[in-house]
């Protein structure tokens, strides 16, 4: 009996043993060190990928966000601010669970293709945009009027953002061609030069905005 229960104290006490030093090393030490890893060798991209302008933090350029003044539509939508480039429509819900800090819950509309419910967003989209920015309905491109997978992308197409310039410059009162420049110089090419498409960073294009409107 004393050998048994001796026998099962080791037990107990190697167990113990072993935990304590799993949770030391995997609860402590990893996370400090990839944490400090990731300081040193990735700092912006391990901090969210934060842009800030005069030290103050503006949004993060990989999450899209919105552009809207105070003043609401008829259906009680924020009107977009004609000052700023739009990003991509978001088909994200509003925060049921932690609405504190008003965050949108990531996630596309999944509405089938044949969605009579899409369709009509779509085509509904599509004449606010042209009529947003004084274009034809034809012009408007596809990234204008379909939502992202996730209802957070922070890109558009260098497309969509050519089409909103002649607006944001005239709202802004500067010269047409030096926002057009301004686009050109924020359109990224293809990652490594052959996946994905060229696309603009909305935040990064408006931060660059205002610097120009600033001058």
């Amino acid at each position: 009996m004393n050998n048994s229960v001796r026998s099962t104290a080791r037990l107990v006490g190697a167990g113990l043993r072993a935990l304590l030093v799993l949770t030391l090393v995997c609860g402590v030490i990893y996370p400090l060190v990839v944490t400090g890893i990731a300081q040193v060798a990735f700092h912006d991209k391990a901090n969210g990928s934060e842009i800030k302008v005069g030290g103050k933090s503006v949004g993060s350029e990989r999450l899209g966000q919105s552009y809207t003044l105070d003043e609401k539509d008829k259906a009680g939508n924020p009107l977009p601010d004609p000052k700023f480039f739009q990003g991509r429509p978001s088909a994200a819900g509003p925060n049921t669970e932690n609405t504190q800090y008003k965050l949108l819950v990531s996630g596309p509309s999944n509405l089938a293709a044949d969605s009579k419910v899409l369709l009509d967003s779509v085509q509904q989209r599509r004449a606010d945009v042209a009529a947003f920015n004084g274009v034809s309905p034809a012009a408007v491109p596809t990234d204008a009027l379909t939502a992202s997978g996730s209802g957070v992308d922070p890109d558009i197409s260098p497309a969509y953002a050519r089409l909103q310039a002649d607006r944001v410059a005239k709202a802004n009162h500067l010269p047409a061609d030096e926002v057009r420049k301004l686009v050109d110089d924020h359109t990224d090419g293809r990652i490594l030069g052959f996946m994905g498409e060229e696309r603009v960073n909305v935040l990064r294009l408006n931060v660059a905005l205002r610097e120009l409107v600033k001058g």
